[in-house]
């Protein structure tokens, strides 16, 4: 059987439902293909899930610290994770549905469910029936990296997609990968009262972020009981269930971490390669992203890729962005443009790191007159009555032009703080709107303007 659209979007994340409405509001008959869940890495096995988890383990840890702030509790705090995952997965479950049934009601457009890859530039295979249609859409989005580690199929393991099924406390979480997913679910489940080691390859702790801002994060790990070993190189795994070993050459404390549980975080891999794409023609880099121009657009012309299949920005906010650069580009003037974002995400570790534009470090190597003002957040009000003084602001700017380069805010509430200068670097307005503005007392983002007034 042979069915024609106008348009078929393949893979149902956060830039392929939007789209599918767009296009289908503007008349045009359109197919949205899904393997698997509707809503992506996002609301299945990313953002929304993993917050929820992250809210767990900031109750359970608050509720230990109770006494500092003159509540009474029980002595005896403990987590059930059965009741953890099913609240997580209710949160989930909630917003999965919402975007199915929002796809179900879109005008002209059609949910399929099942696997496509292409026979040609203009047709899918999906199961029995080949698909043709005039332009599609690519969001298919990436998975967990398995690295090829001696042992890796001797010893059981999780990705972050397994660790949303665990219902029961892990005895010893032990991590390879200091990423910013393996940070997060070491600190949370540190915090649910498991012993968490982290297992890192590079000498350098978070090695995109600058010196001070990576040691501050690193520092409040391990205060809160978490061991971190750096520079693992050559691991191995041995072992079985319940008594896993990393081994590791050049680091001797690796030799004794054992655990009953694994995490691989090393990193992710786009899903691309189950797609036909070499049948269609579409060009691949070497990590297997699908080649894109500026505006989202494939090498072959009526083939587009958004989100993290594409290697512009594997977050949320950039597969969304990918929708309505790719939507403008279609049925638009084409004004919108990848290079034109921001870099901008956040390590959603408690407290949050949250981070924008260039570091004092890539700024210095641009060869710009760099200024730097920072803020412990001890120094902010907010912070100090909420209890909550770990960490500090960071803000970098061209002494020359008075531009905002970038920033980051390890700290309470950074996450939702930052935004007053990342949409200052989109306005392009100088630092000086910032810092000569009347923030609102007592917030986290009163202490910018003062902040930015003590450059140097």
């Amino acid at each position: 059987m042979n069915q024609r659209f106008d348009a078929v979007v393949i893979g149902a994340g956060q830039a392929g439902p939007p789209l599918a409405e767009r296009l289908g509001k503007a008349g045009r008959r359109v197919a949205v293909i899904e393997r698997k869940l509707v809503g992506g890495t996002c609301v299945n096995t990313g953002c929304i899930p993993t917050k929820a988890m992250v809210a767990s383990a900031y109750v359970a840890h608050m509720a230990g610290r109770a006494h500092e702030y003159g509540v009474r509790g029980s002595e005896d705090t403990r987590v059930d994770m059965q009741r953890v995952w099913e609240r997580t997965q209710g949160i989930s479950g909630k917003a999965r549905s919402g975007v199915e049934q929002w796809l179900v009601g879109m005008p002209n457009v059609t949910l399929l469910r099942g696997h496509a890859r292409f026979e040609s530039p203009t047709t899918l295979r999906f199961g029995e029936d080949l698909i043709e249609a005039e332009s599609f859409f690519i969001n298919v989005g990436g998975r967990a990296s398995v690295p090829d580690f001696p042992g890796i199929h001797d010893v059981p393991f999780l990705t972050n997609t397994g660790m949303m099924e665990l219902r029961e406390l892990p005895e010893h979480l032990m991590i390879v990968g200091g990423s910013y997913i393996g940070l997060e679910f070491g600190q949370m489940f540190r915090r649910f009262g498991s012993k968490v080691t982290i297992v890192e390859r590079s000498q350098r702790f978070l090695p995109r972020e600058d010196a001070d801002v990576a040691d501050a994060v690193l520092a409040m790990l391990r205060d809160e009981g978490i061991t971190v070993h750096l520079g693992a190189e050559c691991i191995a795994l041995e072992g079985k269930a319940g008594a896993i070993r990393i081994k590791a050459r050049g680091n001797q404390l690796c030799e004794q971490a054992v655990g009953t549980h694994l995490l691989l975080a090393v990193g992710r891999q786009p899903n691309t390669d189950d797609l036909g794409l070499d049948r269609a023609g579409v060009a691949l880099d070497e990590r297997g992203n699908i080649k894109v121009d500026d505006h989202g657009r494939s090498s072959v012309p009526h083939i587009w890729a958004m989100g993290d299949c594409n290697g512009k920005g594997a977050f949320t906010h950039t597969s969304y962005n990918d929708f309505e650069i790719v939507a403008d580009a279609v049925l638009g003037q084409g004004r919108r443009r990848i290079s034109g974002r921001i870099q901008a995400y956040s390590l959603f570790t408690d407290p949050p790191l949250a981070r924008i534009g260039m570091s004092e470090q890539e700024a210095r190597k641009s060869g710009r007159e760099v200024l730097v003002g920072t803020r412990p957040m001890a120094r902010v009000g907010r912070a100090v009555e909420r209890g909550e003084t770990v960490g500090f602001m960071k803000v970098v700017v061209d002494g020359a032009s008075k531009e905002l380069l970038g920033a980051a805010i390890f700290g309470v509430n950074g996450d939702e703080a930052i935004h007053c200068l990342l949409d200052t670097m989109y306005a392009k307005a100088p630092y000086t709107t910032v810092s000569e503005a009347v923030h609102i007392h007592p917030t986290v983002a009163e202490l910018l303007p003062t902040t930015l007034q003590s450059l140097a």
